[in-house]
This record gives structure tokens, sequence and C-alpha cells, in this order.
């Protein structure tokens, strides 16, 4: 039986994808950061449900060791594990930024310089990295989390060359809105990182924060990534990128046909 390790499975788009593979019979052992979210999961049924924060390096080697321990072999690796930090860039600290990348960029790392040697050793393997449509073009006041997923662009287009000889394949998942408790996370984020009342973006900030459900267009439910990702898993040659969302698609159009100027015009709009 295919097996996976997903990170990041307390919500959202990590336990969706859990659930929805758990019922295609792919064994999946989804991880989370805190010990009360390892037991939901477990309560779900996910008996390999393991305790992993990606700024840990002695939790990932524990997990992997894990596995292997289980099964003898990784054969998916999502690195879904990431948050939003919204802020101006003149409003986010070099801490908070620090913070940001610690683990959308240095942990989603970690994970994948440690699964490399085991996915070699083993002959193959599959490596998804959970970018965004934010990994292509930049929006306003995102900024800590635009240079986070283009981070990710930037390794993951490396290491596809890198693995080019072998039967380890690098994905990235371009992901537009999707409906789960990011935003909501983020904006705690706001509150705690960012000094808004002596902001000059104070009212966009207090906007966001007014607590109106805002319907994002062209929003979908996480099942659509999920649905990828087990599209992923079940295909030997994946593809190295795969878009989710019309968002995805119309921004990432947009970006190779429009000059800079008229598609910033564009990207301001957006909220």
């Amino acid at each position: 039986m295919t097996n996976i390790v997903i990170t990041g499975c307390s919500s959202g788009i990590g336990l969706a994808t859990a659930l929805y593979l758990k019922e295609r019979f792919v064994s999946v052992y989804p991880t989370a950061r805190k010990p009360e979210d390892v037991e939901r999961l477990k309560s779900l049924g996910f008996e390999n449900a393991m305790l992993l924060d990606v700024t840990r390096q002695d939790q990932i080697a524990e997990v992997i060791d894990n596995v292997l321990a289980i099964d003898g072999k990784i054969d998916v690796w999502f690195n879904n594990a990431g948050f939003g930090q919204p802020g101006a860039i003149e409003d986010i600290s070099t801490e908070v930024l620090k913070a940001q990348f610690e683990t959308n960029v240095f942990g989603l790392h970690e994970c994948t310089r440690q699964i490399i040697p085991v996915m070699r050793a083993q002959g193959y393997g599959k490596i998804i990295q959970h970018s965004s449509v934010l990994g292509l073009v930049s929006l306003f006041g995102r900024g800590a989390y635009n240079a986070s997923k283009y981070a990710i662009e930037g390794l993951t287009d490396t290491l596809r060359l890198e693995l080019n000889d072998t039967a380890v394949y690098p994905v990235l998942l371009n992901t537009g809105p999707i409906s789960s408790n990011f935003r909501k996370n983020a904006l705690i984020k706001l509150r705690e990182n960012i000094d808004i009342d002596r902001s000059l973006f104070r009212e966009q900030y207090l906007k966001s924060l007014d607590g109106t459900e805002k319907k994002v267009p062209f929003s979908e439910e996480a099942v659509s990534v999920a649905q990828v990702v087990h599209r992923i898993v079940l295909t030997p040659k994946p593809k190295p990128r795969y878009a989710i969302t019309k968002a995805t698609l119309l921004l990432a159009f947009a970006k190779r046909v429009l000059s800079t100027s008229l598609l910033d015009k564009i990207l301001v709009r957006v909220v």
C-alpha cells in the first residue's frame, strides 16, 4: 500500500487531505505540532498520527525513523505545514519575518533535506511542496508570506534540477484561496505582531479585523487540494507543478502576458 507523510494536519488542507486519502486506501501518517491535535487525529482513526514541529530537526528525524520502522519505506512526503503573517513590509520586524521563514521555509527545507536520502536509497519517491498562488504573484500587505512562498519556489525549482537523474520527484502545489482556518489564524498573527495603532495602514488592518466574513472570489474547499494530492500519489511520474483554483490559473496567466506595471494595477486592487 502506498504511504504518505503529511505535515500540518491539525486542520484545514492537511486534515482534509489526510481524511480524503485514508478513505481511498492510502496509508496516511498525519502529523501535527501540538499533542492535543495528535490525539484528535488518533480519535479520527489515524493510529499512526505523530507529533511533528517542523522547526525541530529531532522530531523530523523521529517521524522518518518511525515510519520506516513500520513500513520500511516512505512513498510520498507532503510539506504542508505553514502559516500566514499579514502586515505591510514596513510594519514587519525582522524577527517576525524570521519566524515566518522558520516554519514556511526552513522547516520545509529541513524536512526535504532529511527525506531525500531515504528516497534516494529506496530509488523513488515524491516530495510535495505546498507553495501558493502567492509564490507566483505578490499581494499587498502579505510581504512576509509572499516572500516565504517565493523562497519555496526557488528551492523546489533547483531541487528538481538536482534530482533530474533520479526517480525522486519534487512537486509544487500553487494553491489559491481555500476555505479553512488560514485567514482566521493569520489575523491572530496580525494582532500579535503588528503595531496597528501606529501604522500608516491602520484603517486597512482594522477593516481586516472587523469580524465580517468576506467572500473570497474563486475560493474552493480544502478537498480540492486533497484531490490533487491523491492524483499525485497515483501518478508514477507527476507533473512538476499543479495549479489549484481558478484564481491561481488566472493570476499565473496574467503574470505571463501582462507587463509588470499593468499587473501591479490589478494586484493592488486584490484584498
